[in-house]
């Protein structure tokens, strides 16, 4: 039996700072295949390519991954400065909506770092350009140096809300987790959940009040040693559990006619 399909969205790039590209981290195709045990495709996300329409017909459920650029903070009324960095517009013009389309009918999607921002933006909330640089915050960015396996290493401490979503899948009120970010969530839009924090207060593990599906989502990078990871593990699973429910037709019930 064909498994179900994940449409991983991917990020622009070029090669040798010449030709362009849109890719994606092998260890979210890796985590998707082999714990979701889905078949990972990796999206162009240009609206001058795929419309939110395909990519719902095509794909059982969505990854919203991380990458350098950050969503556009027009997005959320906002101006840009070099504080933001850099931008992916047709990015923002394809998973905005697409966050919206899945809270609205029950699609599966998992968000991570950028993708987790995406989400909090798409439902009406704000992003901090910097975090490191507010009262009382660690700098949540990668080492500047160092190897792969020090950059991803567990950094920090969540803090889970008790009895909630993270802390029933996982089993624990507290975990340590890896961080890769600089923007973070400012104002959580009308609907976002909080449901985890670092020890600084910085929002990690976020879903979508009152959306049909599965919306977990959250700011660590639970791709890297997806498979062997306590924590990373139980998130893809039940990520893959949702999108197979999706691709066999059954529907959350808020969402049948």
């Amino acid at each position: 039996m064909t498994r179900p399909i994940v449409g991983i969205i991917g990020n622009r790039g070029l090669v040798n700072d010449r030709y362009p590209v849109h890719e994606g981290g092998q260890l979210n195709s890796e985590a998707v295949s082999k714990v979701s045990d889905c078949i990972p495709l990796l999206i162009p996300a240009d609206p001058e390519f795929v419309s939110i329409d395909e990519l719902c017909e095509v794909c059982d459920g969505f990854l919203l991954t991380g990458g350098r650029p950050n969503v556009h903070p027009e997005e959320y009324g906002e101006a840009p400065t070099e504080k933001h960095g850099t931008f992916d517009r047709a990015r923002d013009a394809i998973t905005l909506p697409l966050v919206r389309r899945c809270v609205e009918t029950g699609q599966p999607f998992f968000g991570i770092c950028r993708g987790f921002q995406e989400v909090n933006v798409a439902m009406g909330g704000t992003l901090h350009p910097e975090i490191r640089e507010l009262p009382g915050r660690i700098n949540h960015r990668m080492p500047p140096e160092g190897t792969l396996e020090e950059g991803f290493s567990n950094r920090h401490k969540v803090h889970f809300t008790p009895g909630g979503k993270f802390a029933r899948l996982l089993g624990a009120e507290e975990v340590i987790t890896n961080t890769l970010h600089g923007q973070g969530i400012c104002q959580p839009g009308p609907r976002i959940v909080i449901e985890g924090r670092a020890e600084d207060g910085t929002p990690e593990a976020i879903w979508v009040k009152d959306a049909p599906g599965f919306t977990l989502s959250v700011q660590w990078h639970p791709e890297w040693k997806a498979a062997e990871d306590p924590v990373s593990r139980p998130l893809f699973e039940a990520f893959g559990d949702a999108v197979r429910a999706w691709a066999r037709g059954e529907r959350p019930a808020a969402c049948v006619a």
